[in-house]
């Protein structure tokens, strides 16, 4: 593992300059078809080919339902404003354990992914979720936003997470891009769900910025560089790369909570995907957390680590 001093000093203020928008809602119609793109195109030859090739499957069938699902209903404009108002994430991660449209993705996603190639480990998980009632189905989903999910039992839950991502998509893309607000430190505005990783943008108009990505809804929200995505340090703030690997994808460690998040460099490679491309770059996580760092993000796909 090499120690990189990070991006150029002259990117750190684009932010401020360019005031770009401070989120980006996302896009359920093209969100997962994008992604299951790109598990396909990073699973020829790596370690991880066969759980890359699942998860391009899982996520073309996530594609398929948030296209096909109704939009989930959403909270009255007047809470959305109150909790903006109060710097609340707009639209509480926990109200999906009770949500219809939850369960009803859930349940469907188990359906579609009956006839899909996939591990007999996950088949035999897929087969554990398709067997719970209603009430096991609200409970898994609830172990998933609330951070729980019991070690024995990862593997179905992240059926459960696939599910929720769906719905919390849905119901984020709904949204006034203006109404977010900063709510703390690595917690998303729209929902309060923790990052999966971060991106340094390479659109043209938004060229150099920082969004980090939401694991459940993913919105983007706008994030200083060279600050810590956990707890908003500046200092002991480094970046973490596999030597002999390309430079696109870093590990922002922090020695103040000595945590890390990954950035990915699009303005190198707009290919990146903020969750493909943090799980097939798992072997940067196995190094940074030996090296005594532990992730402050979640990634649904990398539950069990």
């Amino acid at each position: 593992m090499s120690e990189d001093p990070g991006f150029a000093l002259e990117d750190v203020g684009i932010a401020e300059r360019d005031k770009p928008p401070f989120v980006r809602l996302p896009k359920p119609e093209n969100l997962f078809g994008l992604r299951a793109m790109r598990f396909a195109a990073l699973a020829p030859g790596h370690q991880l080919e066969a759980y890359l090739l699942f998860l391009s499957a899982l996520s073309k069938v996530q594609d398929k339902l948030a296209r096909e699902l109704p939009p989930p209903a959403l909270p009255s404009q007047a809470q959305m404003r109150q909790r903006a108002g109060h710097a609340m994430p707009i639209l509480p991660r926990e109200e999906l354990a009770d949500d219809p449209a939850a369960s009803e993705a859930f349940a469907h996603l188990v359906t579609q992914l009956a006839d899909v190639a996939m591990p007999d480990l996950a088949r035999a998980a897929l087969d554990r979720a398709g067997q719970a009632d209603d009430e096991g189905r609200r409970a898994m989903l609830a172990a998933v936003l609330a951070d729980a999910v019991p070690v024995e039992a990862v593997a179905e839950h992240i059926f459960a997470a696939a599910a929720l991502q769906i719905v919390a998509a849905q119901r984020a893309a709904q949204l006034d891009p203006v109404l977010p607000q900063p709510v703390a430190d690595g917690v998303c505005p729209c929902c309060g769900g923790p990052p999966v990783s971060s991106t340094v943008a390479g659109d043209a108009n938004i060229e150099g910025v920082r969004y980090v990505q939401c694991s459940l809804c993913a919105t983007q929200w706008n994030h200083v560089r060279v600050k810590c995505v956990s707890c908003g340090s500046t200092k002991g703030i480094a970046y973490q790369a596999i030597e002999g690997i390309a430079d696109t994808i870093k590990a922002e460690t922090c020695d103040e909570c000595r945590t890390y998040v990954k950035i990915l460099n699009q303005r190198k490679d707009m290919e990146l995907e903020p969750v493909a491309d943090d799980v097939a770059s798992l072997s940067l996580d196995l190094l940074v957390t030996e090296a005594g760092w532990r992730r402050a993000g979640v990634n649904p796909f990398l539950l069990g680590y």
